[in-house]
């Protein structure tokens, strides 16, 4: 799908998406895996990261 490198990290590194309401957030990995981060939209705390079709 994505044709260099620099269109990749911006489409798709630090991106989560919450398994709640599905917002968009982007923060560093670390802090999704310690619940550091909250959801804006729900305060929900799970999240996965944005896919890649």
């Amino acid at each position: 799908m994505v044709k260099f490198p620099e269109a990749d990290a911006r489409m798709f590194r630090n991106k989560f998406v919450c398994r709640r309401c599905k917002s968009v957030i982007r923060a560093p990995s670390r802090k999704i895996a310690d619940k550091q981060i909250k959801c804006r939209k729900c305060a929900g705390k799970k999240f996965k990261p944005k896919r890649k079709k």
